[in-house]
C-alpha cells in the first residue's frame, strides 16, 4: 500500500508573515482542498506536494486592488506576469471602465476592442460565465464602472442625466452588483464621467452602499485641483454612505506637489469622523494613460470618434493646439515619454521622450502630440514623469494605503505582447517588497499587510489575505535574496524575479519559479 497523504500541500520551514502580524514566525502550513487547515510546527506531516521554504518568506497571495485586466484575462488566463509577482487576486473594473455591463452606445476601450475573445457577453453574469469557462489562474473581483453605465444609458456626450436616465443607471448598477460586482468605480478625468455632476455619483454610490459595496474613484483632477477633488470624493461617500477608495493617490506636476499634505489632511479628517476611507498607490513616480488625456475637456465631448473629427478639422485642431500651449509650458513636455503606438511609422518612438520624438519629426512638442494622436487614431499612450518620490513615500506611510498596479496584465508573447506598457504591469509588487526590504519605506511586515489582509478587509474578501486555518489557500513563497522587478520603461515585457511558489485556491500554479500550467482562479 502507498503512503497515507494527510494533506494536499505542505509548506515547511518558512519565515511566515501571516498578513496580520507585522512580525514573522517560523512554522509550517498545511493545505487540504482549497483551504488552509493547519499553521503550526508539523514535523511528521505528510502531503502529496511538499515545499521546502527554508530561508524563504511565506505570505498570503497578494491582492492587486487596482487593475484593468477585465478583458485581458479572457485571452491571457494564465496571467503569468501577475503570478511572477505573487499576485493571486485582481480587483478589476477600476477608473470607471469595466468589462460589463455593456449596453447602448458603449464601445470598449480601444486596447480591449482590437482583441479577439473566446465568446461574447453583455451582462456581469455573462462575463462571469465566460471567465469561468476560460479558467483564469488568478482570482478576479469586479467593480462596476460609472463610465460604462453612463455610456450605456446616455452615450458619450456632455450634459446632465435626466431623472429617467439616472433611474436606469441605478437599476443597471443594482443588477450588476447582484450578479457579482464588488463595488462602483468612477473615472472622472475620462469621457463621459468628466461631465457628470457630483449628485449623479451620489445617487449611484448610494445604490452601492445599499448592497455593502464600496465606491472607488479616479478623481476629477490629480494636479492643481487635487484638494477639491479629494473633497468631492469624500462628499460623495459622506452623502451616499458608501465606503470610499481613492484611486492611485498622488499629486501630479511639480507645481502641485505641495498639495499632497492638505489632501491627506482632508482624508484624515474624514476618517476621524468615522468615515471608512482608504486609498491605493503604485510604487513609481510616473503615471501612464492615453496621450490625449491632456486635451481640453471640450474637445472630448462625444467620445473617441468625435475627438478624431475635431483633430482632423484644421480650425478645431488649431484651437486644441492653442489650449495645450496655454496650459503647458516647455518644461512640461520634458516630463512626457511615448508608450504604445498604433501606426507602424510611430513604432520607433516607443520609449522615447516627447522632445526627442518632436526633433525627429521636425516639429514642436505640441505638434508632435497632435501628429501622434491623429495618426494613431487616439491609441497613443504616454508616460508622465510628474510625481515626487518624497510624496510617494509619504503616501505609503499612510496606514490606509494599499498597493494597486493601475495596470492590466501583459505577456512577453501573444496578443498582449505588442504594446509598450508601463513597467508597473510586471513589477509593482516585487518593487514594493524590495523598497521595504531595503528600508526605503514601511517595514516588510507592514508592506505585506498592505498587499494582503488590509486589501482583503477593504474589499470584503473575507476568506483571503490571511494565513490561518479555514482561510482560502492563496499563498506565495518568495526568495528574499532574489526579489526584483525587471521591467523597465525601455524594455517593459520582462517578468519579475524572486517568486518561487504560488498557490491559488489550494492548487500549485508556480513551482520552483516556473508556471505549472494549473489554473484554479475564481470569480469572487
Amino acid at each position: 500500500m502507498g503512503a497515507l497523504f494527510v494533506f494536499d500541500v505542505l509548506i515547511q520551514g518558512g519565515r511566515v508573515f501571516d498578513g496580520r502580524a507585522r512580525e514573522a514566525r517560523f512554522c509550517d502550513i498545511a493545505v487540504s482542498g482549497d483551504r488552509i487547515v493547519a499553521v503550526d510546527t508539523l514535523p511528521d506531516a505528510q502531503a502529496r506536494t511538499c515545499i521546502d521554504a527554508t530561508d524563504k518568506i511565506v505570505c498570503p497571495g497578494f491582492i492587486d486592488v487596482h487593475s484593468h485586466s477585465d478583458a485581458y484575462l479572457l485571452i491571457e488566463p494564465q496571467a503569468a506576469c501577475k503570478l511572477h509577482q505573487g499576485v493571486t487576486t485582481e480587483i478589476v473594473g477600476n477608473c470607471g471602465a469595466s468589462a460589463a455591463p455593456l449596453a447602448g452606445e458603449y464601445r470598449m476601450p480601444s486596447d480591449w476592442a482590437d482583441k479577439t475573445y473566446p465568446g461574447s457577453w453583455k451582462t456581469v453574469a455573462e462575463y462571469r460565465a465566460l471567465l469561468d469557462t476560460v479558467k483564469p489562474a488568478i482570482n478576479v473581483a469586479l467593480l462596476i464602472g460609472h463610465n460604462t453605465l453612463r455610456v450605456g444609458v446616455r452615450g458619450y456626450g456632455d450634459g446632465h442625466a435626466s431623472e429617467d436616465e439616472l433611474r436606469e443607471m441605478e437599476a443597471r448598477l443594482a443588477q450588476a452588483l447582484d450578479e457579482g460586482g464588488r463595488g462602483f468605480s468612477s473615472g472622472l478625468e475620462y469621457v463621459p464621467g468628466m461631465f457628470a455632476p457630483p449628485e449623479e455619483l451620489v445617487r449611484l454610490a448610494r445604490v452601492a452602499a445599499g448592497k455593502n459595496a464600496l465606491y472607488t474613484s479616479h478623481m476629477r483632477n490629480e494636479a492643481e485641483g487635487l484638494v477639491e477633488s479629494v473633497k468631492e470624493t469624500l462628499d460623495v461617500g459622506r452623502r451616499s454612505g458608501a465606503r470610499v477608495q481613492v484611486s492611485h493617490f498622488k499629486a501630479l506636476g511639480r507645481d502641485n506637489w505641495h498639495l499632497l499634505e492638505p489632501a491627506i489632511a482632508c482624508i484624515d479628517a474624514a476618517r476621524a469622523e468615522g468615515m471608512q476611507v482608504a486609498a491605493d498607490r503604485y510604487p513609481y513616480t510616473c503615471s501612464s494613460t492615453s496621450l490625449d488625456i491632456i486635451f481640453p475637456a471640450w474637445s472630448e465631448d462625444g467620445g473617441r470618434f468625435a475627438v478624431l473629427d475635431r483633430l482632423r478639422d484644421k480650425a478645431t485642431r488649431a484651437r486644441i493646439r492653442d489650449d495645450l500651449l496655454r496650459k503647458y509650458d516647455s518644461d512640461y513636455w520634458e516630463t512626457v515619454t511615448i508608450g504604445s503606438t498604433l501606426h507602424p511609422d510611430n513604432a520607433a518612438f516607443r520609449g522615447q521622450s516627447l522632445p526627442d520624438v518632436a526633433r525627429q519629426l521636425d516639429m514642436q512638442p505640441v505638434d508632435a502630440v497632435l501628429h501622434l494622436t491623429d495618426s494613431d487614431d487616439l491609441e497613443t499612450t504616454a508616460f508622465f514623469f510628474g510625481m515626487s518620490e518624497a510624496n510617494m513615500l509619504r503616501v505609503f506611510d499612510l496606514p490606509y494605503v494599499m498597493l494597486g498596479s493601475d495596470g492590466s496584465l501583459r505577456a512577453p508573447e501573444g496578443p498582449l505582447s505588442h504594446d509598450h506598457p508601463h513597467p508597473r504591469a510586471y513589477g509593482s509588487f516585487p518593487r514594493f517588497l524590495r523598497m521595504a526590504m531595503d528600508g526605503q519605506t514601511i517595514s516588510l511586515g507592514e508592506a505585506i499587510a498592505r498587499m494582503t489582509s488590509i486589501s482583503a478587509d477593504t474589499f470584503g474578501l473575507d476568506d483571503r489575505g490571511v494565513i490561518a486555518p479555514g482561510k482560502k489557500a492563496d499563498i506565495v513563497v518568495l526568495d528574499p535574496e532574489r526579489v526584483n522587478d525587471c521591467s523597465t520603461f525601455g524594455k517593459p515585457h520582462q517578468f519579475a524575479e524572486g517568486t518561487t511558489e504560488v498557490i491559488v485556491n489550494g492548487i500549485v500554479a508556480m513551482r520552483h519559479g516556473l508556471l505549472t500550467g494549473e489554473r484554479a482562479g475564481a470569480f469572487l
